[in-house]
């Protein structure tokens, strides 16, 4: 599968009778690009708004308005981003273009991006991710460390400052679940 080929969204629910059934089938509906043409692609597939999340018939996924970086408070998000490979657009941006990017996303508080940073997309989310690589190549920048990632790789990222950079000639396609956290020992 090319990582730019859109993908399913198929979510359950209940009939009437509690059998359960195929309420939608179709692309996700929300698909934003993150930083102009040529950007990230953002594709919102679901989140919930508590936990325990309540599971009802038939109801669809909670509304929102826009992209939003993190999962609601006590919630999760599942989302796919397809990075394009980097280009000096993105390593040459500022410290304000780059939270101008987690702007657009509601997120500016996460920006990272100080001066001497190891990359200018550098963030922090009070959340843990889980992040499965489905297709290509991303490299995970940690403050003081990197690794590169490959289709089949799952990171566990623990509300640490950190960056992706596709440094590859091909798109990469993530999947990311974000669960609300909480900092604990003055982190």
């Amino acid at each position: 599968m090319s990582a730019t080929q859109s993908f399913r969204r198929i979510v359950t629910g209940h009939d009437p009778s509690g059998r359960a059934v195929i309420t939608q089938d179709a692309p996700p509906t929300r698909a934003v690009e993150i930083g102009g043409p040529g950007g990230a692609m953002f594709y919102e597939v679901w989140h919930t708004s508590e936990t325990p999340a309540l599971i009802d018939r038939q109801s669809g996924e909670p509304a929102e308005d826009g992209l939003v970086l993190g999962p609601p408070t006590q919630g999760t998000r599942l989302r796919v981003i397809d990075f394009p490979p980097e280009d000096d657009r993105i390593r040459n941006l500022s410290g304000a273009e780059a939270a101008g990017h987690f702007a657009q996303m509601g997120g500016a508080d996460a920006a990272r991006a100080a001066a001497g940073a190891p990359h200018p997309l550098m963030h922090r989310t009070q959340t843990v991710d889980y992040a499965i690589v489905i297709d290509g190549e991303l490299t995970l920048v940690l403050e003081d460390s990197e690794t590169i990632l490959q289709a089949g790789d799952i990171v566990i990222q623990r509300g640490t400052s950190h960056a992706w950079a596709n440094r590859s000639a091909e798109t990469c396609r993530v999947a990311f679940v974000l669960i609300d956290g909480q900092y604990t020992d003055g982190l």
